[in-house]
């Protein structure tokens, strides 16, 4: 994709700069020194040893579930079948990865093993690894491209929650299925109704995925989650990425202490209050951009 830079109302196109990044752990150690920002996870660890290799980086997303992350200076189709490799021993080893979790980040911390995934970074992907990461439900493809000025852009290639939400819903192998409904479902009328107002407004805003083939809850992200909606039964808890916005009427409250990826929370149970909570999730929203 061409990026431009605007000068005294002229466009003048960005040159590429593919070796911006020395090597693989170049790219490896740029993206855990700034992974909050570029993929809305939280660092654990690099270079993390398994019985045979090392992963790029362990981290964990803002539903506290686990991600495995590995990168490619070049395009390489390898990287596939060792995200797979890695996955499996994730899946084999969860107690290990619960202890490291309680190492870096404290013992208050839970892991959501609902939706474990793997996240693979290069600047490229063939035909063949495109097609074949579809036949899972785990993987995320995104495509890292320097540009001279010191910019990077990022693609996502593929994502199955994308897939999911065309779906409109998922099954997991327990037979649960996780869409709208499911979670729409434990709430009263009056609570539905509050939800499709800010929905409506939510999905009004550029570049929104709606995610609801979680557990948890629903899930709306840019590049980055910005807001989750936990529904009970005469509320919604709704989860912002920071508590200190512009908030009048102070409705969000500080939940940094729970160890979640999300800040602060707001309890919403009437209508009277979504014009003012929607301006809360549109400022959280706008930190991704």
């Amino acid at each position: 994709m061409p990026i431009f830079q605007i000068k005294n109302k002229k466009a003048a196109q960005v040159s590429f700069d593919l070796n911006y990044f020395n090597n693989e752990a170049a790219l490896r150690d740029f993206f855990a020194d700034n992974l909050e920002d570029l993929l809305g996870m939280r660092f654990l660890v690099k270079e993390y040893p398994t019985t045979d290799g090392r992963i790029d980086t362990l981290a964990i997303d803002e539903t506290n579930a686990p991600v495995i992350i590995e990168y490619k200076w070049g395009q390489n189709d390898a990287i596939f079948t060792q995200g797979l490799f890695y996955f499996n021993w994730l899946r084999k080893n969860k107690k290990h990865f619960d202890l490291l979790v309680a190492d870096k980040l404290g013992k208050n911390v839970k892991i959501n093993w609902s939706s474990p995934r793997v996240v693979l970074v290069s600047q490229g992907f063939d035909n063949r690894t495109i097609i074949a990461v579809q036949e899972v439900d785990y993987v995320e493809l995104i495509k890292y491209t320097p540009y001279k000025q010191d910019i990077l852009y990022l693609e996502t290639v593929y994502s199955p929650n994308k897939m999911q939400v065309l779906r409109g819903q998922i099954r997991t192998q327990t037979g649960e299925t996780y869409d709208i409904n499911f979670h729409l479902n434990k709430s009263n009328p009056e609570i539905q109704e509050i939800f499709y107002k800010l929905q409506e407004k939510i999905k009004s805003l550029p570049n929104v995925d709606e995610i609801a083939n979680q557990k948890v809850g629903i899930t709306y992200r840019t590049t980055k989650s910005f807001t989750r909606f936990e529904f009970g039964k005469s509320y919604i808890d709704i989860l912002l990425r920071e508590v200190k916005y512009n908030d009048p009427k102070e409705l969000a409250k500080d939940i940094t202490s729970f160890g979640w990826g999300y800040k602060g929370r707001v309890k919403i149970k009437s209508t009277s209050d979504v014009v003012d909570v929607f301006n809360l999730i549109k400022q959280s929203y706008e930190q991704t951009l």
